[in-house]
């Protein structure tokens, strides 16, 4: 159950990564305009850089994402990566900007991968010990 409900979140978290890439890279204007950001030569520059962070972070959920999904003894390490990077962007954008919305949603999602990554190991441990 635990390793389903891991498996589910980093398929979501996937998925919304992805579309805020291709809205990075297809769309900026609309990005920025989504984040209160007015739309200069400068901020589509930040879109713009923003959509490869955030490609790179959709990449290394992938294969997180897979190595859950075969059951690789070394899966913990991007999971945890994963959901302390959300928890510190969801945190860091409410305490720096106010944004309650990314609190939520990012620290979340973040709080969510530790949790459900802590209990896939211990099922797994439980699961070799009985």
């Amino acid at each position: 159950m635990a390793r389903t409900a891991l498996l589910v979140l980093l398929f979501l978290a996937l998925a919304i990564e992805l579309v805020l890439t291709a809205g990075g890279f297809a769309a900026p204007d609309l990005v920025l305009a989504k984040f209160g950001v007015g739309a200069t030569v400068d901020t589509r520059f930040m879109a713009f850089a923003l959509a490869w962070l955030l490609l790179f972070v959709s990449l290394v959920d992938a294969v997180a994402l897979w190595q859950v999904w075969r059951r690789q003894p070394q899966y913990p390490t991007l999971c945890y990566l994963l959901g302390f990077w959300w928890i510190g962007i969801g945190l860091g954008l409410y305490l720096g900007y106010g944004r309650l919305d990314n609190l939520a949603l990012d620290t979340g999602k973040g709080l969510l991968i530790v949790l459900a990554t802590w209990a896939t190991r211990r099922s797994a441990e439980l699961g070799a010990r009985g």
